[in-house]
């Protein structure tokens, strides 16, 4: 049994976790982050196969709009041969999301979206660097830029599984943004925060280049965040 499928999960059963898969899938269609068939969404989740718990994934499956998604419809993929269960073809970058939970054993939920902010950045070839404190969400200085390669590729999962080995979130040129958080709720968050600091970004780059942070800076940012939100209730 992996360590990741010992944490605690925040959905109670396969059921819930796919009906919340499906609900932020239209949320993000219904928002713009994506349109139509773009973009995917995966939970990490165990399944019983064989009287054993395999460690593996539910995934939106390839080319099905957010209206048309049934909890259903999600596909189950092993994280460790990629075998398939379900009734669907799983996601064309299904291999990304494998590598990012095999990158980071506490991550439990990866969101891809080609959102219009983040996407124009990534076209530019451009990471998002530390110009306002926000940033420090992704959990560093900056959310890193992976080159860009075809989607689906081997390539493509590489760099997508290095650069969320040390960020919660990374672009991918010419292409979209990717998050992913230790639960779905925070997923959607950091993607949320990061296509609106990519706005706001691109906003300043019209008027010229912004000062950035420096690293001493960022630091005590991502020291602060550790414990932001976590105090008891008074």
């Amino acid at each position: 049994m992996s360590e990741a499928m010992t944490l605690p999960n925040e959905f109670e059963d396969e059921t819930h976790a796919r009906t919340a898969a499906v609900a932020a899938v239209r949320q993000l269609d219904a928002s713009g982050m994506n349109r139509g068939s773009t973009g995917n969404l995966s939970l990490r989740w165990g399944l019983m196969e064989d009287g054993a718990l395999h460690d593996g994934l539910f995934i939106t499956p390839t080319g099905m709009g957010a209206a048309d998604l049934r909890p259903q419809d999600l596909v189950w993929v092993a994280l460790q041969d990629g075998r398939v269960r379900g009734d669907w073809q799983p996601s064309s970058e299904w291999q990304f999301h494998q590598a990012a939970y095999r990158a980071r054993p506490d991550v439990r939920a990866v969101v891809h979206t080609h959102a219009p902010n983040a996407t124009a950045l990534a076209c530019l070839d451009r990471p998002l660097p530390a110009f306002h404190y926000m940033v420090a969400i992704a959990g560093g200085a900056d959310v890193p830029l992976v080159p860009y390669h075809t989607f689906g590729t081997e390539a493509l999962s590489q760099g997508v599984g290095d650069a969320l080995r040390e960020r919660n979130a990374c672009l991918l040129a010419h292409h979209g943004l990717v998050a992913a958080a230790p639960t779905l709720a925070q997923a959607m968050k950091v993607m949320q925060e990061i296509e609106t600091l990519c706005e706001v970004y691109l906003k300043a780059l019209a008027v010229g280049e912004p000062a950035l942070l420096s690293e001493a800076q960022m630091a005590e940012v991502i020291t602060k965040f550790r414990s932001y939100g976590k105090s008891a209730r008074r």
